[in-house]
């Protein structure tokens, strides 16, 4: 039997993921990150992005807002804000988000300070991206 470690993806709400694993890769604020088996003790912010893990031989995804890994003990906890299989994600509400989002990163004349105005760009991507990822992760249920 090959070894595996606990996955645990947890939001406010629910536990998206309580299951064994014999690899998962997560996407860390500076890059995609593996996790085995037996891995070092650590904690690491996390982007919003994909998220797949190998249990029973099969590949799964899981869409991640963002928050923090920790592995302790041969067990991985994703806290995150919101977390998503493919089934549960909504196509059309993650389309909307990203079209609102590309709308608030046009060029457009306001009454916004410069500061404002540059907060809301990044929020804009920030959501731009959400919405993309969870897309993402939706399409790759579906093969």
């Amino acid at each position: 039997m090959a070894e595996e470690l606990t996955l645990r993806v947890i939001t406010p709400e629910r536990m998206v993921v309580d299951t064994a694993a014999s690899s998962v890769q997560i996407p860390a604020i500076d890059g995609s990150m593996g996790i085995f088996p037996k891995h070092a003790a650590m904690v690491a912010a996390l982007d919003s992005g994909m998220m797949t893990y190998t249990a029973a031989g099969q590949t799964h995804s899981v869409f991640v807002a963002g928050g923090f890994a920790d592995v302790r003990d041969n067990t991985l906890r994703i806290l995150t804000p919101a977390g998503e299989p493919p089934e549960k994600i909504d196509e059309e509400r993650a389309r909307k988000a990203e079209a609102r989002a590309r709308e608030r990163l046009k060029p457009q004349r306001s009454n916004m300070t410069a500061e404002e105005a540059a907060i809301d760009i990044v929020r804009a991507n920030a959501a731009l991206h959400r919405a993309i990822m969870r897309l993402k992760v939706s399409q790759r249920g579906r093969r």
